[in-house]
């Protein structure tokens, strides 16, 4: 039986073009396709076309919503290798489009002035050629009028040249090349064409109905008396299916490509369909950084020498102005967070020194006071303090030492004997007694009264009573006043 599976040198042979593909496709430029603001459903669709001519090498399933920024996009595509942006946008007058090299640009800004879609490209097309397998590989950028006019167009088809991968005329596998974009340039216009086409090679040098039979399409041959008349005249075709191939299109081929009878060394017809879009667009300005930088070249408005020496310096001093803010919110900055950092460092202080006691008594040491508390650590607890005033409220005097040891005296204000009256009765802001508690009334229960305050005026009737002198016997009176 034979061996199953595979060997070691397909695998390492697979191996080393998976790696091989890889290295190829994070070494060639990326881009993100979008539209920009209320675009309208034209200009989004043709954002869309446009990210279909940029494939491989884009992110078809892109999606940018209202509230992200060109900030968000900036941060997304530096960890993707993203090098361009071709952003859309609409305005009330025209339809802008801005090409963006990064990370530091230039960027481009074009004024669309006449565009076409996809849909309305093929439509009018009688027979167009176009499928999935075309999309896998990226176009063949071929660059037309592009001549000695200006630094600004020579600027415009360097950054062009640098949206697609590079290709190696000597190592290039042709049939790769499937589809072809062409960007034209009019020099008296100033106007830039965007035309993207579908290739296609066919063999040329062969009768119409022997090519006919190597495409696997049998024409009719009823009327016919000999097969050699469909091979030497191509009789029985309509003159539709006629080939204008000359000079223009005819070369010879330095290696096979895909289809019947495109043979190495052999003459073969290359064939374009376009399939859109197709852009019609005028260079507005050309602008350093991502869009917020000094004009370089502006094609509406001319500036003297003066005019661009004084918008170089607004400028300037623009830039010192933002370093500046920069610098303060820095320094504002580290301040919080010294801040910050003193504040928890206190606060843990704090923390240590409130569980320091829980630790000593826990050890078993109860004699140690606690040195943050005056009086050796004596606490005068809301009950005591409730207990001492209501003793003041109901005798009109100071509670003796032994009574309520750790309560604070008051210095008397009035005579022993003098009653406490209304004005005098300490209040809260309501009128009422301290912590809202009524006075209860002597020898009787208030209405209302819980039993705790009753028991409270039964201590306190307790304590007068042993305030007051005892009572004699009559004898002992007589005796006393013999």
């Amino acid at each position: 039986m034979g061996r199953h599976g595979k060997s070691q040198h397909q695998k390492r042979a697979r191996a080393a073009a998976q790696l091989r593909a890889l290295e190829a496709y994070a070494s060639a430029p990326h881009s993100f396709v979008f539209a920009r603001g209320p675009a309208g459903p034209g200009v989004r669709q043709l954002s869309l076309d446009v990210r279909r001519v940029m494939e491989p090498y884009t992110a078809s399933s892109l999606q940018v919503r209202r509230r992200n920024s060109l900030k968000d996009c900036v941060a997304v595509a530096g960890p993707l290798g993203v090098s361009h942006f071709l952003i859309f946008s609409k305005t009330e007058k025209n339809v802008t489009f801005r090409l963006i090299r990064l990370p530091g640009g230039p960027t481009l800004t074009f004024r669309v002035t006449k565009y076409s879609l996809v849909r309305d490209v093929v439509s009018s097309l009688r027979r167009h050629r176009m499928h999935e397998q075309q999309f896998s590989h990226p176009p063949l950028l071929v660059l037309n009028g592009f001549g000695p006019h200006g630094l600004h167009v020579k600027l415009t088809a360097s950054v062009f040249q640098n949206m697609f991968p590079s290709i190696n005329v000597h190592k290039v596998n042709l049939n790769c090349v499937k589809r072809c974009l062409l960007l034209s340039y009019d020099p008296d216009s100033q106007e830039l064409q965007f035309r993207h086409y579908s290739l296609k090679v066919v063999p040329v040098g062969a009768s119409r109905g022997m090519k006919k039979l190597l495409q696997e399409k049998f024409p009719d041959m009823s009327r016919l008396e000999d097969v050699s008349e469909l091979l030497a005249t191509g009789a029985g075709l309509s003159e539709s299916e006629a080939e204008p191939d000359g000079e223009h299109n005819v070369t010879e081929l330095p290696q096979a490509y895909a289809g019947r009878g495109n043979m190495k060394a052999e003459q073969s017809a290359v064939r374009l369909t376009e399939i859109g879009p197709r852009i019609t667009m005028q260079l507005i300005k050309i602008q350093e950084g991502l869009g917020d930088g000094s004009v370089l070249y502006h094609g509406l408005v001319h500036k003297s020498e003066e005019e661009l020496k004084a918008t170089l310096a607004t400028r300037q001093q623009k830039l010192l102005l933002k370093a500046e803010r920069r610098g303060r919110q820095e320094q504002d900055i580290k301040r919080k967070e010294e801040q910050r950092e003193a504040h928890r460092k206190r606060s843990l202080e704090g923390m240590q020194r409130a569980e320091a006691p829980s630790v000593d008594q826990g050890n078993g040491d109860s004699e140690a006071e606690d040195p943050g508390q005056p009086d050796g650590g004596a606490h005068v607890s809301d009950e005591e303090e409730d207990e001492a005033e209501y003793f003041r409220q109901a005798v009109g005097e100071e509670p003796d030492e032994d009574m309520f040891p750790k309560v604070k005296r008051r210095r008397p204000n009035r005579s022993p004997g003098q009653p406490v009256s209304g004005d005098q009765r300490p209040q809260n802001g309501r009128g009422r007694h301290p912590k809202g508690r009524f006075r209860a009334a002597k020898g009787r229960r208030p209405k209302g009264a819980t039993a705790r305050h009753f028991s409270r005026s039964q201590a306190l009737g307790r304590a007068l009573a042993s305030r007051r002198p005892h009572h004699k016997s009559a004898a002992a009176a007589a005796a006393a006043r013999t």
